[in-house]
């Protein structure tokens, strides 16, 4: 029974993405399956003439007037296509020279920043409307305060009295609203503009998944937790409540996930991981009884560890 579990822990590193065993209470999200349902599958030769023999990594067909094999380059599914009409007379490129997709933890990450890069972008643009209006306001006080003064007293004399206690309420923030003065509205502008600016950069960054980008979204994050603590203890609202949760949920992932600031080794150990899920070298480890793109070449494996369902090339 102990040999048995030691062969199944050493043949599941060679599991392609979406046939490993499920783990209980563990749930685990296929991101190559859910690429290839967004993009499609990454083929390789499915226009040639014939497969040439360093291809068998990707593609092989079952002879004369049978299908053919293309292996996802994301999702190593190994889809059955009839033969190219007309097919190319091209040379192929060498294997090595083919961009090989986003998988495993690189295209995890790539997926959940580009979601982080959302939030930012919503903030972006809700910050940049509020400085806009900010100095709009802060152009027309005035006017604007004329305005509101006239229909107050319209309501007032129409009900022959105060409206209500003008200390709370929203005539109260009003009235403080209009207390500011303009040169206090410019600030406020530019600072919620610079703002707007950092939520901004840091989308990009993220999008492309840079890791100063990280490090940005981190700081910011964490410098203003302790005041939406604050304005909870203040007063509770649900929307108040999910977004001290999200960037709890934000804080913990690029930290834990990512190693900033050295935890859990640091970059170093984060770029080995990435380089060790990015390229062929990643394609090869979970294919081990096909012969390599480097030409290297590997025994058939077993009848007993091929996986159930898939066709492998004599």
């Amino acid at each position: 029974m102990t040999n048995n579990v030691a062969a199944d822990s050493s043949t599941d590193r060679h599991v392609p993405p979406g046939a490993e065993r499920p783990r209980r209470f563990r749930p685990k999200l296929r991101y190559e399956l859910v690429g290839c349902g967004v993009h499609g599958h990454e083929l390789v030769g499915t226009d040639l003439a014939n497969i040439p023999e360093d291809y068998r990594l990707v593609a092989f067909d079952d002879g004369p007037g049978g299908k053919r094999w293309h292996r996802c380059l994301r999702c190593d599914s190994w889809l059955p296509l009839p033969p190219p009409a007309p097919p190319s007379d091209r040379t192929p490129p060498p294997l090595t020279a083919i961009e090989v997709p986003l998988r495993g933890r690189p295209l995890r990450d790539r997926f959940v920043l580009r979601l982080i890069a959302v939030d930012r972008i919503i903030h972006f643009v809700v910050l940049t409307a509020i400085a806009v209006a900010i100095f709009l306001f802060a152009q027309h006080k005035p006017i604007l305060q004329g305005d509101y003064t006239r229909i107050l007293n319209r309501l007032q004399g129409g009900v022959g009295g105060p409206l209500s206690d003008t200390r709370t309420g929203w005539l109260a923030d009003f009235d403080k609203l209009f207390a500011v003065s303009t040169a206090h509205l410019h600030w406020y502008g530019i600072a919620v503009a610079a703002y707007a600016a950092i939520n901004g950069i840091e989308a990009v960054g993220l999008w492309r998944a840079r890791r100063w980008a990280e490090y940005l979204t981190l700081i910011e994050v964490a410098v203003l937790l302790p005041v939406e603590i604050h304005e909870l203890t203040v007063r509770v609202s649900p929307l108040k409540m999910v977004t001290l949760v999200l960037n709890l949920a934000v804080v913990a992932y690029l930290l834990w996930a990512h190693r900033l600031f050295g935890i859990r080794g640091g970059g170093r150990v984060d770029r080995a991981e990435r380089e060790a899920d990015t390229g062929w070298p990643a394609l090869e480890r979970a294919t081990p009884w096909l012969p390599t793109a480097a030409g290297n070449g590997a025994a058939a494996a077993p009848e007993d560890e091929r996986a159930p369902g898939r066709a492998v090339p004599a």
